[in-house]
């Protein structure tokens, strides 16, 4: 169910009477956003638009632009012909002609020029960009070809229709990234990805301006790359990508502006390398892959030599696969237990002085050698070294980046030790928490305790989508449209925060995927119709849309294994992350509150704003109180459905109180005391979960309820 217009403008009014959305109204000069996400440096609208005629003209001027830029043209208008389905608008390419000058042409509709290609091996290579678009033609234009392939993501956003004529926006802007380093963690050891998976993903990276697809390779579970040098690495786990499919991952990510830095993580999670090569380990055992998700804590040996010449062969072949100049060893979740264990590594631990003055091993202290000895193998082969925040320690080489998952703490620490770093704590996908959440989290928050150089150490930040409880069907849904929010706080300036304007633009952001063929919304709906059966799913659709996964790593703990051969097609996988029917009923109730505190008594609901709130509050829990009944039939015992009939049941029940609740508001009642502690009583038991999943309306219930 969507928010009415009248009533999305009455939301909008009662949100900006509460704290927070002053600073982007007083502080932005961009506060006319329209579909752009990120929200970039300025822009100045007109009044007119570019408008399509039935041709689609391109002029490019800058060097090698027919290698750089003439694919990602050619796709640009396959897109627009898509989108206008107007068959007419074929990518024509004009002649720069003998003197290119930095104008609009009248021969072209749009004309690209740049000064130089970018570096993609290149820390903070130029993204600067400016685009004009006025009624005669349009002018894009960096100082870099990567500069323009950002303008070219806000280009695609600025197309609209007007009486089914289509153009683009009059419109002035000049844009450039706050940060270096916007990048996303893809877990592909967990669960294999596919090659059309990981490529989808980069076409929308690129679309919301992140530039670092960060690809966990190798895990307990598999390791996920082909090793000609150690072949057998690849063969235990299963799926794997051929180095030929790595080159054209690494290729299709470049056209689009976008590095590839790989993660072999080491010396923890790497059981599935033991299971290849037993003289890895530092416990005498034998090994297969590991087939469940958690943290098992078995590292290698660090006191053996034959482990680094081992990694070394390893780091021979790989670095040269992966051109970018940084190189992830994880270094993360080993806590020493296996070294402690084993009589071997604890007497060449004393013998070496890695034993703490009570005879404990010096856990960090035998890590940090063990990183010193990788380092050497990375620095040898012309790469610099990423590491979670666990191998931050004394004697690391100031080039030494630390992404920091722990907390803030690491990240500060980093930088205070002369460290770039990556903020990835607070940007966890997995955990299922809101765009909000990760949209406020910033880098370099105003109370940053860094010094301006210390500050200029933080490069940036990656969200991470770590896959146990996401294969290759449905790890969109979990990653898209919510990285989105990430996406502009790392491009984006620091004062851009205003919440509702954000989910404004999320949604058109999500729509706008969809034409680039993510198959975030289509998955999902895929798995509902699965799990209906024969049955119309519509009832299970509106279940499910009010659901959430639990938060966090709960799933592990709620009554139900996992392992990797565990289907994901449950109805706690259909639901969303992040539920919008539930936030929008939020808003709504949010609204509600700050109507009655704005308006007298004796006046409340006469207006036909508060009337069209008050409706939609009351469709929407009428929605959900019939909803179980029609669900029942989908619920029979032994249905794959049956553990989810609770949370239908008390979506009924909690939806009736609400139903109440507005009543009575309505009438201008208050409850008794006896109606509103058997209503919180209710929704107490409403927040228990059922199989693995929560409903995401219980808060905002409550809140209504106590009004």
């Amino acid at each position: 169910m969507s928010v009415p217009p009248c009533l999305s403008r009455l939301l909008l009014v009662l949100f900006l009477l509460g704290a927070g959305s002053h600073l982007l109204l007083a502080q932005n000069p961009v506060t006319d956003t329209r579909a752009l996400l990120p929200v970039p440096s300025m822009a100045q609208w007109g009044k007119s638009r570019f408008a399509l005629k039935g041709q689609w003209r391109v002029q490019l001027q800058g060097p090698k632009a027919d290698s750089a830029l003439r694919p990602t043209m050619l796709q640009f208008g396959t897109w627009l012909s898509q989108q206008t389905n107007d068959k007419r608008l074929k990518t024509e390419f004009v002649p720069a002609g003998a003197n290119p000058s930095l104008t609009i042409s009248g021969a072209a509709d749009l004309t690209i020029y740049y000064g130089r290609l970018g570096k993609l091996d290149l820390l903070g290579e130029d993204e600067m960009y400016s685009l004009r678009v006025t009624p005669m033609g349009m002018l894009l234009s960096a100082n870099t070809h990567l500069g323009v392939l950002r303008g070219l993501a806000t280009l695609r956003q600025l197309l609209s229709t007007e009486k089914k004529d289509y153009g683009f926006a009059e419109v002035d802007i000049a844009d450039s990234p706050r940060f270096r380093w916007r990048g996303l963690l893809i877990d592909a050891a967990r669960h294999f990805m596919p090659v059309a998976v990981v490529k989808r993903n980069l076409d929308a990276m690129a679309a919301v301006k992140l530039n670092v697809l960060h690809w966990h390779l190798s895990d307990d579970q598999a390791f996920r790359v082909e090793s000609k040098a150690l072949p057998r690495l690849h063969q235990v786990g299963g799926q794997y990508y051929t180095q030929a499919q790595v080159r054209d991952v690494i290729g299709y990510a470049a056209a689009r502006g976008i590095r590839v830095v790989p993660e072999f993580d080491m010396p923890g999670h790497t059981t599935s390398w033991m299971a290849a090569y037993p003289e890895l380990a530092s416990i005498d055992s034998a090994y297969g892959p590991a087939q469940t998700w958690r943290t098992l804590n078995i590292a290698l040996d660090p006191t053996k030599e034959t482990t680094y010449q081992l990694i070394d062969k390893l780091l021979a072949e790989m670095t040269p696969l992966f051109p970018d100049p940084y190189f992830h060893i994880g270094g993360d979740e080993n806590d020493g237990r296996q070294w402690r264990r084993s009589p071997r590594i604890m007497a060449w631990s004393k013998e070496n002085g890695f034993l703490k003055d009570n005879g404990q091993l010096d856990k960090h202290g035998l890590q940090t050698y063990f990183n010193r000895r990788i380092l050497q193998f990375i620095t040898k082969y012309h790469k610099k070294m990423v590491g979670w925040d666990e191998i931050l320690g004394p004697g690391l080489p100031a080039d030494a980046v630390i992404q920091s998952w722990r907390g803030r703490k690491g990240l500060y620490d980093a930088a205070k030790q002369g460290h770039a770093a990556i903020l990835s704590n607070g940007y966890y996908l997995d955990l299922n928490y809101s765009a909000a959440t990760y949209y406020l989290n910033d880098p370099l928050p105003t109370d940053a305790p860094l010094t301006d150089s210390q500050k200029n150490l933080v490069l940036g930040g990656e969200a991470t989508m770590w896959a146990e409880f996401a294969d290759s069907i449905i790890i969109e849904s979990r990653i898209w449209p919510r990285a989105a929010a990430v996406a502009e706080r790392l491009w984006s300036a620091a004062y851009v925060r205003d919440v509702p304007d954000m989910y404004r633009r999320l949604a058109l952001v999500s729509s706008e995927l969809e034409t680039l063929g993510l198959q975030h919304r289509k998955a999902p709906e895929r798995l509902l119709a699965q799990l209906a059966g024969s049955r119309d799913a519509s009832a299970l659709r509106t279940l499910a849309g009010v659901l959430e996964p639990v938060k966090e790593y709960k799933r592990h703990f709620q009554g139900f294994t996992y392992s990797t051969a565990t289907p994901l097609n449950r109805l706690v996988d259909a639901a969303p992350a992040e539920s919008e029917a539930g936030r929008q009923f939020g808003v709504a109730v949010e609204g509600l509150v700050q109507y009655l505190q704005l308006a007298p008594a004796a006046e409340r609901f006469k207006g036909a704003s508060s009337k069209s709130l008050l409706a939609f509050l009351n469709a929407q829990l009428r929605t959900w109180q019939t909803n179980d009944q029609r669900l029942q039939p989908l619920f029979l015992k032994g249905s794959s459905l049956w553990e989810y009939a609770p949370l239908s049941t008390q979506l009924r029940l909690i939806s009736a109180l609400g139903l109440e609740r507005l009543q009575m508001l309505e009438k201008g009642q208050k409850p008794s005391a006896a109606w509103q502690a058997a209503a919180l009583k209710q929704l107490d038991a409403a927040k228990a979960p059922a199989g693995q999943a929560e409903l995401a309306v219980v808060t905002h219930l409550r809140k209504l309820l106590t009004l």
